[in-house]
């Protein structure tokens, strides 16, 4: 079984995992308490919405100002430019930001959005055939 858990401190557990839901990921009960939300992407990929109080007592460090400051991001491929757009377009809505508009490259497309507490994800779509053609031009 090869799977992530990433581990992400919040301010407000239920708002977080209402943002995260608006973005396509589903609560996993059995892993969720009153301090930490388990916010399932996929069968491999699981994010820990954890109180700032209950990331703190098991990383015995300081969290720093997520707003301010960036530590990592993370980017989620979809299956459609169309996805990406659904996706990002909700999660505005339920109070995330986009701190610039989307990249495209040709071959992929990115967007970003800022989560309510300043955690960073990238939606992309990547376009296999198109990235297959310009890499195989660019070795000509």
């Amino acid at each position: 079984m090869k799977q992530i858990f990433i581990n992400l401190p919040v301010s407000d557990v239920q708002k977080s995992m209402d943002f995260y839901a608006q973005l396509g990921f589903s609560n996993k009960t059995l892993f969720s308490d009153n301090e930490q939300k388990c916010m399932v992407w996929s069968e491999q990929i699981y994010v820990m919405l954890m109180s700032n109080d209950l990331f703190q007592k098991y990383s015995k460090k300081s969290i720093p100002d997520i707003k301010q400051q960036v530590a990592a991001s993370f980017t989620l491929p979809v299956k459609s430019l169309n996805q990406v757009h659904e996706m990002i377009d909700a999660g505005l809505k339920a109070g995330g930001t986009e701190p610039f508009p989307m990249i495209d490259e040709g071959f992929m497309q990115v967007r970003k959005i800022v989560d309510l507490d300043g955690h960073t994800w990238d939606f992309m779509y990547l376009d296999m055939t198109k990235f297959e053609n310009q890499k195989i031009n660019l070795e000509d």
